[in-house]
């Protein structure tokens, strides 16, 4: 008997600096804040975003996490992708913000355009037409 899941509730992302990861994921994304928690404790901040008025990262703070092994890939988590429109449009918008975007590629079993950029982390962000 397998798992019967209902969905992804939702993807966890540590950043080093969390006011320039909150600027990239609410304000050149467009994600909606939904909730903001600073926990003295471990001096770290927690802020609930929403893509479309569904809840989908947990955004932390802490003061000083170890790199991400990116290059060459490693074991885990590759990417985060986002469903877009207009993968042209898309680049233009985040180049207007200085978010650097890798060249349009299409996908060979699907034939739709993709691209990536990064977070201020460096985690890869993929944006896939559909």
């Amino acid at each position: 008997m397998s798992l019967r899941l209902k969905g992804v509730h939702h993807i966890a992302i540590i950043c080093k600096d969390y006011t320039k990861s909150l600027f990239f994921y609410r304000d050149i994304l467009g994600l909606e804040l939904l909730s903001e928690t600073y926990r003295a404790e471990r001096q770290s901040y927690k802020a609930d975003l929403a893509l479309n008025g569904r809840y989908v990262i947990e955004l932390f703070s802490f003061p000083s996490p170890p790199a991400r092994p990116s290059y060459p890939e490693s074991a885990g988590l590759r990417h985060l992708a986002f469903a877009v429109d207009d993968v042209d449009l898309t680049i233009r918008t985040l180049e207007g913000f200085g978010v650097l975007c890798e060249t349009v590629r299409i996908d060979p079993l699907t034939a739709k355009k993709f691209t990536f950029a990064a977070d201020p982390d460096e985690l890869p962000i993929e944006f896939y037409e559909v």
